[in-house]
């Protein structure tokens, strides 16, 4: 019972720990994807302040060409143009005004059908993710001091029919996407900086000559959009104001990493797992090692108990012999007197006959209890079988049995008086079983090169299958007059030389024993 329950104690501590170690692992992975995750968003932002950076080095008054701005982003999703972009896998740009449309683009198409693109800044998909940036252009001041947003404007070949010499008019500084650079200075004459120009003059010449703005201070128009209404062109405006950056960028480079991530957690779990299963199977084995010597402890003070036992019943057995051979001369005694009656004279036989059977069983059972100590010699097998058989001639003559001697001649190591009682009672066991004028052969053969095998078959009624081991057990017999420890004995002695005996059914009819493992003597 305290075994039991130091193991279901030491089971649970491991089945604990184990889960333990799967929840450490999981909760790991679940960190690095986040950590991952996380580098991703912020490579996002830095390829977004890149792209910022990128339009405000474009940006003049608060405008940028489309046709010089489609171009850059086409290098920057195809990692040419910048360190930061190079180690990213960028698959698409796009530029969003204020409603969520497309200004300018560059890569694979996004779906902006999935809306929570835009809503919540961030969509990962099976391959791709989308990161929603604001664009961080600063601020435009207008010449009224105000702020303006950064406008890409549309390519002039959209807008050639408002301005039919837009194709032979050689194309301004704007118009080459050139910086706000100070006008021309004149000879001997140092130009002021670009802001201190712009603020300081009311009148701005382009390149052409003609004045930077309007009447009323307005920033003049590109010409191939003049032939816009005022509305029309503050629609456009609006339209073309840049608001957010969307950035697509494959996740193959972080699905490989995690996948990477989770072999090795799962690796760690099955290891912790093989650790948890040898301990328990470790702690099962010491159970039933300390089991067993318990065990083996009980049996060696039982089996020395049962020495003493059988070496008392031995010597009492020993002890009866001689009042019981004085009962039986005194019975011949009393059938011999000249008076006694034919009356008393039977029942003196009786006795006699009585006291011969228990003799006989006490004879079995002290060769039974005594211990078994074997003392080889080389024995020629054939002369000593012979010799048995010669010694139950009177047993076989009575039945009218024929008994047959064959096989191979050998010589073999074993103890000489032991195996010829082993013998003795293997003949006398079959005597008794077969019937008149029956038949009993013995066959020497040899197994191996080192080992040899004694049969001795009959023709009597043989053993039932489910019997032919229980004949070896002290007591158990199948004859009238038998007593049941013939064949207990000749197990022990069997066993003590190493050997082994089965019965098993003799063609066509009755018992073989075969005792094998005998080892010849060269």
């Amino acid at each position: 019972m305290e075994l039991s329950r130091r193991t279901f104690t030491v089971s649970g501590l491991l089945a604990v720990v184990w889960a333990l170690i799967v929840g450490w692992q999981a909760e790991e992975h679940y960190r690095f994807r986040a950590s991952a995750k996380a580098e991703l968003s912020n490579r996002s932002r830095d390829i977004a302040n890149t792209v910022s950076a990128c339009i405000r080095g474009m940006r003049f008054r608060g405008t940028v060409l489309q046709e010089r701005l489609e171009p850059l982003l086409n290098e920057l999703v195809n990692g040419r143009s910048n360190e930061v972009v190079q180690s990213t896998d960028l698959t698409a740009i796009v530029l969003l005004n204020a409603g969520g449309e497309e200004i300018a683009k560059a890569g694979r198409p996004i779906d902006f059908s999935q809306r929570d693109i835009l809503q919540q800044g961030e969509h990962w998909g099976q391959r791709n993710v989308t990161f929603v940036n604001p664009v961080d252009l600063g601020s435009t001041v207008t010449w009224e001091g105000g702020t303006n947003p950064t406008v890409v404007l549309p390519p002039m070949r959209e807008f050639t029919n408002t301005f039919p010499d837009a194709r032979t008019r050689p194309p301004s500084r704007f118009e080459r996407g050139g910086g706000e650079l100070p006008p021309p200075a004149h000879d001997g004459e140092t130009p002021s900086p670009p802001s201190t120009q712009a603020f300081s003059n009311n009148v701005r010449l382009e390149t052409d000559g003609r004045p930077a703005r309007e009447p009323g201070g307005r920033p003049r128009r590109p010409p191939w959009l003049r032939g816009l209404s005022e509305g029309e062109y503050q629609s456009l405006v609006e339209k073309r104001a840049l608001h957010d950056l969307v950035l697509a960028m494959s996740i193959s480079s972080f699905q490989a990493a995690s996948a990477r991530d989770l072999w090795l957690r799962v690796i760690i779990i099955f290891l912790a797992t093989l650790s948890a299963f040898g301990s328990g199977i470790a702690w099962r084995n010491l159970v039933t090692s300390s089991d067993l010597q318990i065990r083996l402890i009980r049996a060696s003070e039982l089996n020395s108990h049962l020495k003493e036992m059988n070496l008392a019943a031995a010597g009492l057995a020993h002890e009866t012999r001689n009042p019981l051979n004085i009962i039986r001369g005194l019975a011949q005694m009393i059938s011999r007197e000249p008076q006694t009656t034919p009356e008393i004279e039977q029942k003196s036989r009786d006795i006699v006959s009585q006291a011969d059977k228990v003799a006989a069983q006490l004879n079995e059972f002290i060769n039974y209890s005594r211990p078994r100590e074997v003392r080889r010699s080389v024995l020629a097998l054939n002369s000593l079988i012979t010799e048995v058989v010669r010694t139950l001639t009177y047993d076989l003559e009575e039945k009218g049995i024929e008994v047959k001697i064959q096989g191979d001649v050998l010589t073999i190591e074993a103890d000489e008086q032991m195996l010829r009682q082993a013998l003795f009672n293997l003949l006398l066991n079959a005597t008794q079983a077969v019937p008149l004028r029956g038949h009993i052969e013995i066959v020497t053969l040899r197994t191996t090169s080192s080992e040899a095998a004694i049969e001795i078959r009959d023709d009597g009624p043989g053993v039932p299958p489910d019997r032919r081991t229980e004949i070896f057990k002290p007591y158990f017999t199948t004859q009238k007059t038998g007593t049941g420890l013939g064949l207990a004995v000749v197990q022990q002695i069997v066993l003590a030389h190493g050997w082994e005996i089965e019965c098993s059914a003799n063609e066509p009819q009755g018992a073989r024993f075969r005792i094998s493992h005998l080892k010849i003597q060269a």
